[in-house]
C-alpha cells in the first residue's frame, strides 16, 4: 500500500473509532481536563473521584521503513488530591505487516506539595510490559532512534521496564511551563537510560465570554513541546540521541470532550521526520458516584 494512501486510511479509521467511542460517553456529563501536551506533563492532577478516557494517537511514516499508526487507550482516576493513578493499552499497526496489542502501562503522580508554589514539583512512577512491536511514543529516552522502527512488527521482545520523571512546573499570568527529567531502565538489565521533555502554552483567552460557546477563545489553548533522549548511563549525552519539536493545539469542548493536534518535527538525522500526534479524551467526574446512583 503506497504510504501516502496508508496515512490517508490511517487517520480516517482512528478518527472514526474515536469520534464512535467518544460519541457515546459525551451522553455522560463531563468535567473538563486541564492538560496541554502530549508528552510533557505539568503539575495538574486528576480531580478525585474523576475518570478521564483518552486515546493517543501517533502516526508515522520512518524513512526506509513501512508507515505505522499506534494508539495508546489511557484511563486516569484521582485517587486523592494529591495521587494520580492511570492505566495505558497499547497497540498499532504498520502498513504491509500487521496490526498487533503491544502491552499495558500502570503510571502513578503524586503531589508533594498541595497548595500552589512558583515551582511545583510531581513525583513519577510507571511500570510498562510491552513488546518490541510497541510505537506508542509516549517519551523518548536513552539512544531510541528512527532505526528502531525499520524492523517488522515482533512480540518475541519482552520489555518489563520502570521509568520515573521528576516534573517541575508553573504556571505565571496564564501560562504553564513544565519541565520533565526521565530516568528508565529495563528489569531483565542494561544501564539506566534518561530523557527530557519540555511543554509551554496558555488559553488564547483568559476570561470566559459573557455568552456560552464552543468555539469561544478560551476555549483552545495554544502550546508547543520538545522531547528527546539523553543517553543512558556510561554514554549521557546528545550523541546519537533523537529530538522532536512541535505546537500543540487543545480545544476543549464545553461538556464534552477535548480534541488536541500536534505535528512534531524531527531535529536532527535520528529522528523521524514527521510525527502527527492526535488525541480525544473525555472525562467524567465523579464515575463511582454515578454508577451507584445507577
Amino acid at each position: 500500500m503506497p504510504q501516502n494512501v496508508f496515512r490517508i486510511s490511517t487517520l480516517c479509521v482512528c478518527g472514526v473509532w474515536s469520534a464512535c467511542f467518544f460519541g457515546i460517553l459525551a451522553l455522560v456529563p463531563s468535567a473538563q481536563a486541564q492538560e496541554y501536551y502530549f508528552v510533557t506533563y505539568s503539575h495538574e492532577m486528576e480531580e478525585p473521584g474523576n475518570l478521564e478516557i483518552a486515546a493517543k494517537n501517533v502516526v508515522g511514516a520512518p524513512k526506509g521503513g513501512n508507515g505505522f499508526a499506534a494508539t495508546a487507550l489511557e484511563f486516569e482516576y484521582g485517587v486523592k488530591t494529591w495521587w494520580t493513578t492511570e492505566i495505558y493499552l497499547d497497540g498499532q499497526t504498520t502498513a504491509e505487516e500487521s496490526t498487533v496489542f503491544t502491552g499495558f502501562r500502570w503510571e502513578n503522580r503524586l503531589r508533594p506539595l498541595l497548595s500552589e508554589h512558583w515551582i511545583n514539583p510531581i513525583l513519577y512512577f510507571e511500570f510498562e510490559d510491552i513488546n518490541g512491536a510497541d510505537k506508542a511514543l509516549l517519551e523518548v529516552v536513552g539512544h531510541d532512534s528512527r532505526a528502531d522502527f525499520l524492523a517488522r512488527n515482533s512480540r518475541a521482545e519482552k520489555k518489563r521496564e520502570t521509568e520515573f520523571k521528576l516534573i517541575l512546573s508553573s504556571n505565571f499570568k496564564g501560562w504553564n511551563v513544565s519541565e520533565n527529567m526521565i530516568a528508565e531502565k529495563n528489569l531483565s538489565g542494561g544501564a539506566w537510560e534518561f530523557g527530557y521533555a519540555f511543554g509551554a502554552g496558555r488559553p488564547l483567552a483568559l476570561a470566559a465570554s459573557a455568552r456560552k460557546c464552543v468555539v469561544c477563545r478560551e476555549n483552545f489553548v495554544l502550546g508547543g513541546e520538545m522531547y528527546g533522549g539523553l543517553g543512558e548511563r556510561h554514554s549521557f549525552g546528545l550523541r546519537d540521541t533523537s529530538h522532536y519539536l512541535g505546537p500543540v493545539l487543545t480545544w476543549n469542548i464545553p461538556s464534552g470532550p477535548a480534541l488536541r493536534l500536534s505535528p512534531n518535527f524531527g531535529l536532527n538525522g535520528n529522528s523521524n521526520g514527521f510525527l502527527f500526534r492526535f488525541m480525544i479524551s473525555y472525562e467524567i467526574d465523579q464515575v463511582f458516584s454515578k454508577l451507584r446512583r445507577n
